[in-house]
């Protein structure tokens, strides 16, 4: 019964987490795969930015948490 629940709760975590990282925007030139440079300036996270940020770490710490409970039980 808990590996069902930790296992469904994990398939939630996932998805939310993809969509958190789907949504965070990025230098998404083909360049910035290899080391080039987004632009000419950096700006800090401010607003929805640094809320959807935050979100994804806690959702990938999350994830690493349930990962771990799942091999020990």
């Amino acid at each position: 019964m808990t590996i069902d629940i930790l296992a469904f709760i994990q398939i939630i975590v996932s998805i939310l987490l993809v969509i958190g990282i789907l949504l965070q925007q990025r230098g998404s030139a083909i360049g910035s795969a290899f080391g080039q440079e987004g632009g000419a300036f950096y700006s800090s996270r401010r607003g929805m930015e640094k809320k959807i940020f935050w979100a994804t770490c806690t959702l990938g710490a999350l994830f690493v948490i349930l990962a771990v409970l799942n091999l020990i039980f």
